[in-house]
């Protein structure tokens, strides 16, 4: 596996990768999990002959009281998992090299799907993720980019930037990745002390009843007001908990019986992100 820390590194390399339509990025922030490494074998799964993978904590999408400097890092650990996972590339630029001096243009989706949840609770967030997938795009001259479904608004903002701008690149969603236990992972579960990840699971276990009860015909805003409350019985700070249009994350309307819940919950000071189908895939 071949390492990048700079653009014209980067460069060199992927003309080496063989053609742009199946050259894969995959799009990190490294502390790297099985979900990270999913989507390399997803895009193996796609056709991709070659997979440049990119760890970039990202200044742009924290806002001022976010965890930037929290965020857990760890370089070793990730390119050992690279490499293991068969990436062919990865691409490590330094915030001065991916926003040098004088960098002043950013990209905005502007309206669905930014709007509410993720966008309310996190001003600037979607700025920032459209602005380096943007940059990771272009630099990397991927023909395909996999996301996982986790991060189900960061999904369709990206999906909508890259057909916006005409970049040459299929956004390829992955299902999300769960723990034995059903809790997504994600790089921020780690901050969990034993008691809290004890109790992270409820929040799939809440959400997959209440789809159940809407798919069966419920009021999807009474079933959903009760596994909110519900589960701030159980010390979760409920940030939302709401079934939207999948593609514009606009709330689904009161008879809707199908659709994508989104939720967002804190727990002992980590904030959880999850989303399922309604109603739920069996597969």
């Amino acid at each position: 596996m071949r390492i990048a820390r700079d653009l014209a590194t980067l460069r060199a390399a992927t003309a080496r990768l063989g053609p742009r339509e199946t050259l894969a990025v995959v799009p990190t922030m490294g502390a790297l999990h099985a979900g990270h490494v999913s989507l390399i074998q997803a895009a193996r799964q796609a056709g991709a002959t070659a997979v440049v993978a990119s760890i970039f904590v990202n200044p742009l999408q924290f806002a001022a009281n976010e965890d930037l400097a929290r965020y857990p890092r760890d370089e070793t650990g990730d390119l050992a998992a690279l490499q293991a996972a068969g990436c062919d590339l990865a691409w490590l630029p330094t915030p001065a090299a991916m926003y040098p001096p004088g960098h002043a243009t950013g990209i905005e989706v502007v309206g669905p799907p930014t709007e509410g949840w993720e966008g309310d609770a996190r001003p600037g967030h979607f700025r920032g993720v459209a602005t380096v997938c943007a940059k990771l795009f272009l630099q990397t001259g991927a023909g395909m980019a996999m996301f996982g479904e986790k991060d189900w608004q960061q999904l369709q903002v990206v999906t909508r930037m890259a057909a916006d701008l005409d970049i040459p690149v299929r956004v390829i969603p992955c299902p999300t990745v769960r723990e034995a236990d059903g809790l997504a992972m994600s790089s921020r579960n780690r901050f969990l002390g034993p008691e809290a990840r004890a109790k992270a699971p409820a929040l799939i276990a809440a959400m997959r009843a209440a789809a159940a009860r809407i798919a069966a015909g419920e009021a999807h805003a009474a079933v959903l007001a009760d596994a909110a409350a519900a589960l701030t019985g159980q010390g979760f700070g409920m940030d939302y908990l709401a079934l939207v249009e999948p593609a514009t994350l606009q709330p689904a309307p009161p008879s809707a019986r199908r659709g994508r819940m989104v939720a967002a919950a804190r727990l002992a000071g980590v904030r959880l992100l999850d989303n399922i189908p309604v109603p739920e895939s069996n597969t």
